[in-house]
């Protein structure tokens, strides 16, 4: 739908087969010759801290061994037992800052193994083999388990309860599984449905009910899945998206990064989501990164990422900022938003106010300047909201406080990824706290019927 008359935000900016080029497979797959070649770099480290940097501690080593010997079924199995969302991990992780930046490789030739790339490789061929069945489920132990949200953390720990024989009930809000995997990532990084393609596989193990379109707090209440489960985990994400911190007048342009992205996922023709002509994203992560990229790609002309402080302080990684640069996106560093211009009910830019550190303590210089913008996205971070689940569990830094294995102050209840205090907002390690809970939930139900876990 494009904006009103004067507004520069309109659908349709390029031609069909500029969208599919533009939206294709950012970094192609790699064949069965660059595969082997690559795996033949591996030293095959005892002890390898490539596996030590890996949340999940995927034991990698070990897969990039089967790739060489072209045992695909067994690589995919080694990824795959660790983490039941590699495929996707292999595409969205890090990897440059996780297990790459450990790898032995970098002291010897400052180039590391393509782990990231190689994992892929594994998982790409064992799904379209088929994705015949990994893991055996063990027999039923006749215990009911909630999971609420089937994001990355949600999903791996539904997987891994399932295994162990308890029944699964998966409740998610959206209409879709997959938390961000499916929502939240850019189009060009999740190709063919590939999140929908791994959830498939992950559900096929047995014993998971999902149930799409359940609110928590709307649909059904924690004390009600707690009168009729043993256990139940909360997977909730952050519902929330942060303020500017300043007036925010209703203006069409103005909208969340978040929300863009989304609607950029889930358009089957990426020509009908509309975009600016001159384009501001506010923040510094990865969603910005995600949000201004897509937004080149859609057809706007100029687009900016704007952040207040220094390009080492964006928790975008060094690799993301200069995807986003070689996209054509500029990033303009120490400013903030001070003032949202508005004409005629659109966006006609941002006025930002110059910044600096002074004694640790970031503050304006008192010089400001004008981006002339039809659109201004906000990706200044998001926030968990406490209300659904309820006042009973204790918070911590805004989110829910757990200890190392996501158990909440709330007897019977878990908690992880990016609702849960304290993780670095990485897929990888939501699916890391997803296991964990799931292992320490399943000691507890085992523990009930008087089985030793």
């Amino acid at each position: 739908m494009n904006g009103p008359k004067g507004c520069g935000v309109r659908a349709g900016r390029l031609g069909a087969d500029q969208y599919a080029e533009n939206f294709s497979d950012a970094h192609p797959p790699l064949t069965w010759a660059q595969a082997s070649i690559e795996a033949e770099r591996c030293y095959y480290c005892f002890d390898a801290p490539c596996a030590t940097a890996c949340p999940t501690s995927i034991d990698v080593p070990s897969f990039i061994a089967r790739i060489a010997q072209d045992n695909i079924r067994g690589a995919a199995k080694t990824i795959l037992e660790s983490n039941p969302l590699g495929g996707m991990c292999a595409r969205v992780c890090p990897t440059e800052v996780l297990c790459e930046q450990a790898c032995v490789r970098n002291t010897n030739e400052d180039k590391p193994v393509e782990i990231g790339a190689l994992q892929r490789y594994a998982t790409d061929r064992f799904m379209a083999a088929g994705g015949a069945p990994l893991f055996t489920r063990a027999e039923p132990t006749g215990k009911k388990v909630a999971v609420v949200g089937a994001g990355p953390a949600g999903l791996a720990c539904a997987h891994l309860l399932a295994l162990q024989g308890h029944d699964v009930s998966l409740l998610d809000a959206k209409p879709k599984l997959g938390g961000l995997n499916e929502y939240g990532l850019a189009s060009y990084k999740t190709t063919d449905d590939f999140a929908q393609q791994e959830i498939d596989w992950l559900l096929s193990v047995g014993g998971i009910a999902p149930r799409n379109n359940q609110r928590l707090g709307r649909d059904f209440t924690l004390d009600s899945l707690l009168a009729n489960h043993d256990a139940v985990f909360l997977g909730l994400g952050l519902g929330g998206v942060n303020d500017l911190g300043i007036a925010e007048p209703s203006a069409q342009g103005l909208r969340n990064a978040v929300d863009f992205i989304a609607d950029i996922r889930q358009a089957s023709d990426k020509s009908t989501v509309p975009v600016g002509r001159r384009v501001v994203v506010i923040g510094g992560g990865m969603t910005a990164v995600d949000a201004a990229v897509q937004a080149r790609l859609l057809g706007a002309e100029e687009v900016s990422i704007v952040y207040r402080r220094g390009q080492d302080a964006m928790s975008a990684s060094a690799v993301e900022q200069q995807w986003a640069q070689t996209h054509g996106v500029t990033i303009r560093l120490w400013a903030a938003p001070q003032e949202l211009l508005v004409e005629d009910g659109a966006v006609s830019g941002i006025r930002l106010a110059s910044t600096q550190l002074v004694d640790g303590k970031l503050q304006t210089t008192g010089e400001t300047t004008v981006l002339a913008a039809d659109m201004v996205l906000k990706a200044i971070g998001q926030s968990y909201i406490a209300e659904p689940a309820g006042a009973r569990i204790a918070l911590k830094g805004g989110r829910i406080a757990t200890d190392e294995d996501g158990q909440t102050s709330l007897e019977r209840v878990w908690a992880g990824g990016d609702c849960r205090w304290g993780g670095r907002d990485l897929t990888v390690e939501a699916v890391e706290h997803g296991k964990r809970a799931a292992g320490a939930m399943h000691r507890l139900l085992m523990r009930e019927v008087g089985v030793s876990a």
